[in-house]
């Protein structure tokens, strides 16, 4: 069971998997997809909700024509944060394009966020909640900067890719000949 740091249900997934979701009871969602991406319209389908949607690239560089995710990506995803502790919220969907890696990042830093010391349990219940999962390191990287973590929430992180370098070897196979090569651990 993994362990409980927000008190409502959450879901992670891609794009292709939003219309089983739709009779989920959700109340909230998070999209994070490409800028020039459409709208997924599986929304319309869902009961009245609240959507938060952020749109930047799902890489750790900056590079030429892409929209790496800024600090001040991450640090909307925190005031997101604060603010939804305030609502009453009876299941989250947070959602990529794969449900991978933005989506799996900006879940482990809102349940870290008000959780000091509990980073590793962030990432115990992203493995529970989407065991197939390698968050972005770059927002990581930005929320562990913000919330002032002193890197114990990139540790926590580096101990979840190990996890799931050793859990996915073909995932981690394919990062290894990406961008993101340097996130990919040696197992």
């Amino acid at each position: 069971m993994p362990p409980v740091l927000l008190p409502h249900p959450i879901t992670i997934c891609g794009l292709s998997e939003l219309g089983e979701h739709e009779a989920a009871g959700i109340s909230h969602v998070v999209t994070i997809i490409d800028p020039d991406f459409p709208d997924p319209e599986d929304f319309q389908r869902y009961a009245p909700h609240r959507r938060a949607l952020w749109r930047f690239h799902d890489i750790v560089n900056e590079a030429k024509g892409m929209r790496a995710p800024s600090r001040d990506d991450v640090a909307a995803i925190l005031e997101y944060g604060r603010r939804l502790r305030d609502e009453a919220v009876d299941h989250l969907l947070v959602h990529c394009h794969m449900g991978i890696s933005r989506s799996t990042a900006t879940v482990a830093i809102l349940l870290a966020q008000h959780h000091l010391g509990r980073e590793r349990d962030a990432f115990r219940a992203i493995r529970a909640i989407r065991p197939h999962s390698w968050p972005n390191s770059r927002m990581i990287g930005f929320a562990d900067e913000l919330l002032e973590r002193g890197g114990a929430l990139v540790k926590a992180m580096r101990e979840h890719h190990v996890a799931m370098a050793r859990a996915y070897p073909d995932l981690a196979a394919l990062l290894k000949q990406s961008e993101r090569a340097a996130e990919v651990p040696d197992v």
